[in-house]
């Protein structure tokens, strides 16, 4: 995450006494020269055990603090989903769920009344800009229509066994909940108790138990991640947005409502949502040419207070989750 850190490494002053004779006097040129060589020479963490059972530690800002997890990638089919039955039993957020009933059963859930009401303005002028046009090309004999379900059918079925295939992350949790842990010491004494939590099914949890150490817990700059600056960096207006900040936001907030199972935060980032032309127009803006000159006037038609709403109720929600352990 570039430069931005939450742990900052000082050096100890020298006590002000006279310099011996035959020791020449640093001056703070010096003292800030010393400092950066003490922080070239430092030796980089070792990777190897990370590489070897492919799991990787993550460090979370949220607005109640700053914690140590784990997070892997495996293909869905060998991963069992966490058990959120608990939990949602316990959703501090239920009284503010509205569910409405389709004529398919299906339900439609609505998290947040402000970023629903903004969404569904932004959703009127969608429809206004493409005049009005709706669904699908309409069917005509009866025969085609059968011939249809029968590929769609057969098109679900190819679409399950892609959708088992595919890379889906998950965290070190336990009924819905994520562990987070204040100090390495704590995340490694937690490892090797043995207790139960959602990694332990990888093939590769029993050596990781074995072999970690709270040195090895030195998450990499990409596995950093400060939810709790997004909202007020949000209400800073266009341009005080960062690119960086928001986009990894969106990484991990996406991957922790997977893995959580958090389909409401889903919903909120997924393809064609405001949030997600949020990130897109980001991701544009970074690049140079056309297409970050074309990026940044996207940001400039991105509302910040519709975004720093929706982004208030996702850090919130995935807040809720959270299982702090010291």
């Amino acid at each position: 995450m570039g430069n931005r850190t939450h742990t900052e490494v000082s050096v100890a002053r020298q006590s002000p006494q006279r310099p011996d004779a035959d020791e020449p006097e640093l001056d703070e040129t010096d003292a800030s020269a010393a400092a950066d060589e003490v922080e070239v020479d430092r030796p980089a963490a070792d990777r190897t055990l990370w590489d070897e059972v492919r799991i990787d530690p993550v460090e979370i800002a949220l607005p109640a603090g700053t914690g140590f997890t784990l997070r892997a990638y495996r293909t869905a089919r060998e991963l069992t989903p966490t058990d959120v039955a608990e939990r949602d039993e316990d959703d501090p957020f239920l009284a503010r769920r509205q569910v409405v009933e389709t004529e398919e059963d299906e339900e439609v859930v609505i998290l947040d009344e402000e970023f629903a009401a903004l969404s569904a303005e932004k959703d009127d002028e969608d429809e206004e800009k493409d005049g009005g046009r709706a669904g699908g090309p309409r069917r005509g004999k009866t025969g085609d229509a059968e011939a249809e379900t029968d590929d769609d059918e057969v098109d679900e079925d190819e679409a399950e066994d892609d959708a088992g295939d595919e890379e889906v992350p998950v965290f070190l949790s336990h009924k819905g909940r994520l562990l987070l842990f204040k100090t390495p010491e704590s995340l490694v004494t937690f490892i090797r108790s043995g207790a139960p939590n959602d990694l332990s099914q990888l093939d590769s949890w029993n050596e990781l138990s074995e072999r970690l150490e709270p040195a090895d817990i030195a998450p990499l700059d990409e596995d950093t991640y400060e939810l709790d600056l997004v909202v007020e960096n949000l209400r800073g207006g266009h341009d005080a947005w960062d690119p960086a900040l928001l986009i990894e936001a969106g990484e991990i907030a996406r991957d922790l409502s997977y893995a959580l199972r958090l389909p409401a935060v889903l919903d909120m980032l997924s393809a064609g949502s405001s949030l997600d032309d949020l990130d897109e127009a980001l991701r544009a803006s970074v690049n140079g040419g056309i297409g970050g000159f074309l990026g940044r006037r996207r940001l400039k038609k991105i509302g910040a207070q519709t975004a720093s709403l929706g982004w208030r109720t996702i850090v919130g929600k995935i807040s809720a989750v959270v299982d702090w352990r010291d």
